[in-house]
């Protein structure tokens, strides 16, 4: 492998020249097309829904996946597109706005007719559009990491439960920090709430932590005063036992967060914080020197050193014309969502939902990683687990990965509601909350969960 192309360097990432193989991998492209051409145009297209917020305070981190689902719909129309069809993306921005998510769901699917929806950030915005989803038999691709504690037969869940996000990060600073007090911060929704309970009975349950020894603190979206907040942080941190947040504070409320800790001295050598929410987007444009040496966990970094990743990379800086772009974990979680619904497509011969879902079990993709994502019989897939430290260029220098993919549980193990619960989505069960203790399926719930959500 080219040397340069194995470092990080001082910009985000700086392009190489196309190697000889891609060339000629474009040429093949560009003669194959033309003799799709009027195949393509005799029949109508594919239509793939687009359901990411482009204002509000959650496009910071969803507009750049609108452009990554635009970019892999161009690229499959240079191959050809699907069945002899072209792709056509179709877009619409639900601004932040937890209902108006189930309103540009529904408009997305029974105006518009998209064959398959890539959307969402939040859990309250994905609660918002189940419904619609399952009313409509739509399909949804979410590539955001959750709180699990659902599987929904029409839903793909290709982003981190939390037993590949959560449970790994709050492990690594037991076992490699030696953190003995928690803070759980997160915004106030219900994925933050429900990752926390977990994490709170795991700490307790499996590692006897005292409760007077876990901090938690919720705050709104976009919240900006954090000086009182990350002044309770410094005292419950000051106490002799070493200290760590855990952070599942989503969107732009990140950015004075930590301008707030390092204001009151707070570095990682004294309050590491690991985040769930801030990766190489986030950190985009922003002054890092803050969070230079605090953590992130995800599935995928930028920073990681596979042709597979530096090709993504090329064809993002491409797409985008701009040679800082960055890219990220739900990036590449759109990018595996996506090869896989296209490898179903092409397994079933048709887009038809009912099809899909059947096809897409044990469909096996190349992740970034420089290996391979399956999708499981709950409908979350295999992913490896990566801890990674903020540098001061804005990437993650990685500092630990599980040695094997893990696959995603929808129920944990935790929640005493959850413990019993299993979900298969193959016939004859076809259920998303079995229960193994009653041998009965749950059914649906959401609706009640979508209610739930949204008046949190």
């Amino acid at each position: 492998m080219n040397a340069s192309r194995r470092k990080v360097l001082s910009r985000p990432y700086l392009r190489t020249n196309l190697r000889p193989s891609q060339l000629a991998a474009a040429a093949l492209v560009t003669t194959a097309s033309l003799g799709f051409s009027a195949q393509v145009l005799a029949e109508d297209p594919i239509k793939v829904g687009i359901l990411h917020s482009l204002s509000g305070t959650m496009a910071i981190s969803e507009s750049t996946l609108k452009d990554t689902v635009e970019m892999l719909i161009e690229q499959q129309n240079e191959q050809g597109g699907l069945l002899g069809r072209q792709l056509e993306a179709v877009v619409v921005d639900p601004a932040s706005n937890w209902p108006l998510f189930a309103e540009r769901a529904r408009e997305l699917l029974a105006q518009h007719e998209v064959d398959v929806v890539f959307g969402n950030w939040t859990s309250v915005s994905r609660k918002a559009v189940l419904p619609v989803f399952e009313e409509l038999n739509g399909l949804l691709f979410y590539p955001v990491q959750y709180e699990g504690e659902e599987s929904s037969e029409n839903v793909f869940y290709t982003g981190a439960a939390p037993n590949q996000q959560a449970i790994p990060a709050v492990e690594y600073l037991l076992n490699e920090v030696g953190v003995e007090r928690w803070v759980l911060a997160g915004t106030d929704y219900v994925y933050p709430r429900t990752t926390n309970r977990i994490l709170e009975a795991f700490l307790k349950e499996e590692h006897g932590v005292a409760d007077d020894d876990i901090m938690i603190n919720y705050t709104p979206f976009g919240h900006s005063d954090w000086q009182n907040i990350v002044a309770e942080i410094r005292r419950f941190g000051s106490e002799g036992k070493k200290t760590a947040v855990v952070s599942t504070i989503n969107g732009d409320a990140n950015v004075p967060f930590y301008r707030e800790l390092a204001n009151q001295g707070i570095d990682a050598a004294d309050i590491p914080v690991v985040a769930f929410s801030v990766g190489e987007q986030e950190l985009s444009g922003i002054d890092t020197a803050p969070l230079v040496g605090h953590l992130a966990a995800w599935n995928y970094f930028m920073s990681v050193d596979t042709d597979e990743n530096y090709d993504f990379i090329d064809a993002w800086i491409d797409y985008t014309g701009d040679e800082e772009a960055v890219t990220n974990d739900p990036m590449e979680a759109h990018y595996i969502g996506f090869n896989m619904w296209a490898e179903a497509v092409r397994k079933a011969g048709t887009t038809d939902v009912d099809a899909i879902k059947e096809a897409i079990i044990g469909v096996t993709v190349p992740n970034l990683t420089g290996g391979y994502a399956a999708m499981m019989p709950n409908h979350h897939i295999t992913k490896p687990v990566l801890i990674g430290e903020v540098q001061d260029n804005g990437q993650f220098d990685i500092v630990w990965q599980t040695p094997s993919t893990v696959a995603g549980d929808a129920w944990s193990d935790y929640l005493p509601g959850s413990r019993d619960l299993i979900a298969d989505w193959r016939a004859p069960m076809r259920c998303g909350n079995f229960n193994v203790a009653t041998g009965s399926c749950g059914g649906s719930t959401a609706a009640e969960e979508a209610e739930a959500a949204l008046a949190e």
